[in-house]
Order: C-alpha cells, then sequence, then structure tokens
C-alpha cells in the first residue's frame, strides 16, 4: 500500500504570524505554501486580506492565492478540489505541502471532506433571507430547533448565514443537517493526509496588541486606496469579499456613515472577535500541537520527527 502523503498545517488567529514561521519552515524543510485562508483567494484584496508579499512569494511558492476575482464564487468545496492535486504533485516532487491560514473550514474540508449538501437554492435562500428582515432571526431560529434542535445548538442564534443554509438545507434534502454531518462521518474510513497541525498559541494581550497594530498598518499602507479602487470597478459592497473584516469598515468611512477613527476602531474590534471565533474552532478540533510562534525550534523538532529525518 502506497504511504499516504504528509503534510504540514500551520494555523492560528488573525495576526498570529503565520506567514512568517510558514516560511522559515518550508525553507528549511524543503517545502511550498498552500493558502487556507479565504480571503486570500480573491484577487485584487490585497491589504485587507495581509496576502503575502511579492518579496515573501519569491522565496517560496505560495498557492491558492489569488485564485477567483471578488464577484466570483469561492467555497470550501472548491478549495477541496484544486488543492488535493496540488497537494499529491507537490509528493511526487518530494516537496513538503505547508497549509497555511486560519479558515478552519477549509483545513477540514481538506483533511476529512466535505458532507454532501443540496446545491443553493436561490429563491429559497431569498425567501428565508427576506422572512428573517421582515419578522426576525429569531423566527428562522426557532424552526431550526424544531426541525434539528441538535444542529441549533451547536450554531448562534444570530448566525443569520448558516441559520438559513441549515434551513434550506432541511427544505431541499428531507434531512436534518446533524444527520447529514453523521452519515458523513460514518463514510470516512480514513484521513487522506499523514497530517500534523500547529496552531500558533498566543498570549491574548499580545495578540490584541497585534491585531491593533495590523490594523492600524492596513490604513497606513493602502487599504483606503485599495478599497476605492475595488468600488470603482463596479465590485458591489454588498459581495460577501467586500462584506469582509477591514474592507466593510473602509466603505463605511467612504459613504460617510464614519469618520476614520471609528471605522478604525470597530475594525480593530471585529477582528479581536474574528481572532476569538478561530480559537473556538480549532479547540475543538483533535490532534492540534498548540504552541508559541516564538517556539520556533520545537516546531522544527516536531516537523523532524514527524516526517523522520
Amino acid at each position: 500500500m502506497t504511504e499516504k502523503p504528509k503534510i504540514i498545517i500551520i494555523t492560528g488567529p488573525t495576526a498570529s504570524g503565520k506567514t512568517k514561521i510558514a516560511i522559515e519552515l518550508a525553507l528549511y524543510f524543503n517545502g511550498e505554501i498552500i493558502n487556507a485562508d479565504s480571503m486570500q483567494v480573491y484577487k485584487e484584496m490585497n491589504i485587507g486580506t495581509a496576502k503575502p508579499t511579492i518579496e515573501q512569494k519569491k522565496m517560496v511558492p505560495h498557492h491558492l492565492i489569488d485564485v477567483v476575482y471578488p464577484d466570483e464564487e469561492f467555497n470550501a468545496a472548491k478549495y477541496e478540489n484544486i488543492t488535493l492535486p496540488i497537494i499529491y504533485e507537490l509528493n511526487s516532487k518530494e516537496k513538503i505541502p505547508f497549509i497555511v491560514g486560519g479558515t478552519g473550514l477549509y483545513i477540514r474540508a481538506l483533511l476529512k471532506g466535505l458532507f454532501h449538501v443540496p446545491p443553493v437554492d436561490i429563491k429559497l435562500r431569498e425567501k428565508l433571507r427576506k422572512k428573517a428582515e421582515k419578522e426576525g432571526l429569531e423566527i428562522l431560529y426557532n424552526k431550526l430547533k424544531k426541525y434539528d434542535p441538535e444542529y441549533a445548538y451547536k450554531i448562534h442564534p444570530h448566525d443569520k448565514i448558516r441559520i438559513i443554509r441549515a434551513i434550506e438545507i432541511y427544505y431541499l434534502s428531507g434531512k436534518k443537517p446533524s444527520e447529514l454531518i453523521k452519515e458523513h462521518t460514518l463514510s470516512l474510513k480514513e484521513e487522506r493526509f499523514q497530517a500534523i497541525t500547529f496552531f500558533l498559541d498566543l498570549k491574548r494581550d499580545q495578540l490584541y496588541n497585534q491585531i491593533n497594530y495590523r490594523c492600524l498598518r492596513m490604513l497606513e499602507t493602502g487599504l483606503i486606496e485599495e478599497t476605492r479602487r475595488l468600488l470603482l470597478k463596479g465590485y458591489s459592497p454588498e459581495l460577501k469579499p467586500m462584506q469582509s473584516i477591514g474592507y466593510k469598515h473602509i466603505v463605511k468611512y467612504i459613504k460617510r456613515d464614519w469618520n476614520l477613527e471609528t471605522a478604525l476602531r470597530v475594525m480593530q474590534r471585529d477582528t479581536r472577535r474574528y481572532a476569538k471565533r478561530q480559537i473556538t474552532w480549532f479547540r475543538k478540533e483533535r490532534g492540534i500541537v498548540w504552541i508559541s510562534p516564538d517556539n520556533i525550534t520545537l516546531i522544527k523538532d516536531k516537523i523532524s520527527k514527524f516526517l523522520g529525518l
């Protein structure tokens, strides 16, 4: 039996230093980097997504960056389909794939695959969205609790996207989302890869300081101009990528709904909240090595043992 490819995953909250560490490790272990950040796949969105610089990309080959335009669909299923062949190709060249990013769903899709659900029904989704706007999201959440209390318990009552999608899946498939997840789990015989996952774990005050500083640097290095260019090119503020942290705040500033001080303050706050959600997500995943980014020597030691070097 052919040995499963080995991959190394470097994840952690936003602004934890994943890119810098991954480049050092990829250089040390003859690897290449595959992006696992759901925003860095979008072209023309560079500053607000904290993409690697041109210089960094020259140091180590990067994959899955600048894949689609902001008005094109991209999701975990597409990520899985594009990434799998890259991993096998790198493996055939005896290059170590470093999966780097903080999007937990993309990493889970890569390791375990996604459970199959009906495709999006635009008319049904719009109907549910209008119902939420007219009657309140609580009505839909209560419906979900009635249809699938187990799944409803796992998501926040204010998570409109996941509530609507769960009800949509139930209506279209006739099955509870929790049932589909269990069926998928039972169908998984084994992991696709041999993987070791490192989560860069910082003290909370250090992480928040880094987040606050990064947001400020984004403004100083041209996030306002980048957002203006995207709007001038015709990208709607309602697009999913334009609703992401940073861009939606600067749109408010450009439209004069907020002054710059408010835009920065709320952007920093929302980024800190996002980091907390990332930490919560990965605490539920098994087999992760939680480690300080300062402890690069220990990370190298663990990777060496993992690779059998």
